[in-house]
């Protein structure tokens, strides 16, 4: 009998989250009973069980998939296990989250409904009930992104002028929960794998608009999101991985704008702030990492 491929090809990038898969995992597999999916677990190099737990599930889960990869990044790891899926849709979902019955469910139904959705993401909550601004975003340029990082204002990159219960389209949906079309990434290609972590996720988004596509925010549906679990066991790399990501963006979409002169005081700014958080952090009993 041939085999036919799943609906939606769910990809987990583990990185030392054994303790979170736990809980992950059982509500991945309570998620939908309406659409069928395969589930793609790819470790980046744990060395922590985590690799050795989830091997253990394989015989009593035939949709479940194991790949044991070495640490080179958020963008390659997923890649990897998009090449192995065979999803109509592909989600990328963090090891850090947690999703409802219906999650899977609502997020499939809106984009069989909307073809001109070319990528989605739902509401995401932090385990204190407040939503994590990432879920929804707004493309970064020099001037919004100035006001989020030095200003702390957000109004400009993370709609908190719009209610969090509002669908809306949106420049960028985030990684942690990410759904595309297997289409979409056959016409825009894989993860950009420059960006080893952060950023990957705006650039897809981008890369999809250009078609002509849409993002959508939609918040019917929610999951939570413990996060910066993996970010948090390596703080001063974390914080080095999101300023790169930052110049990264800025030279792959807007440095051609610009007077090259403008492009120095870009780089300066970034470089000047990580220094900053960097000196900040090493006197601080818990690191701050950049999101």
């Amino acid at each position: 009998m041939q085999k036919v491929n799943p609906d939606l090809s769910v990809i987990i990038l583990s990185y030392k989250s054994k303790e979170h898969l736990k809980a992950l995992l059982p509500s991945v597999f309570a998620s939908t009973k309406k659409y069928t999916y395969e589930v793609v677990v790819v470790d980046n190099d744990s060395r922590d069980g985590t690799a050795e737990a989830i091997e253990s599930l394989l015989p009593s889960i035939p949709n479940l998939k194991l790949i044991r990869n070495k640490n080179n990044g958020f963008a390659a790891g997923n890649n990897i296990g998009i090449k192995a899926s065979s999803g109509k849709y592909i989600l990328l979902l963090n090891p850090d989250t947690k999703v409802k019955p219906d999650t899977f469910e609502v997020m499939l139904d809106i984009m069989e409904n909307r073809p001109q959705v070319g990528i989605s993401g739902c509401k995401i909550i932090k385990p204190d009930g407040k939503l994590d601004l990432a879920c929804r975003r707004r493309f970064p340029n020099p001037w919004n992104s100035f006001k989020r990082l030095f200003l702390l204002s957000n109004k400009d990159y993370n709609y908190t002028n719009i209610s969090e219960d509002q669908e809306i389209e949106v420049d960028s949906v985030v990684g942690a929960f990410l759904l595309i079309r297997k289409s979409v990434i056959d016409k825009i290609g894989l993860l950009d794998e420059s960006f080893f972590m952060y950023g990957e996720d705006l650039d897809w988004c981008w890369r999809c608009k250009e078609t002509g596509l849409k993002v959508l925010y939609y918040p019917k549906t929610f999951i939570t999101h413990y996060k910066g679990s993996s970010s948090a066991k390596v703080p001063f790399k974390a914080l080095k991985w999101f300023h790169d990501s930052m110049w990264i963006f800025y030279t792959k979409h807007y440095a051609s704008k610009y007077p090259k002169v403008f492009s120095w005081l870009v780089f300066l700014a970034v470089y000047l702030r990580l220094s900053i958080l960097v000196i900040i952090n090493l006197f601080k009993s818990k690191p701050v990492v950049s999101k």
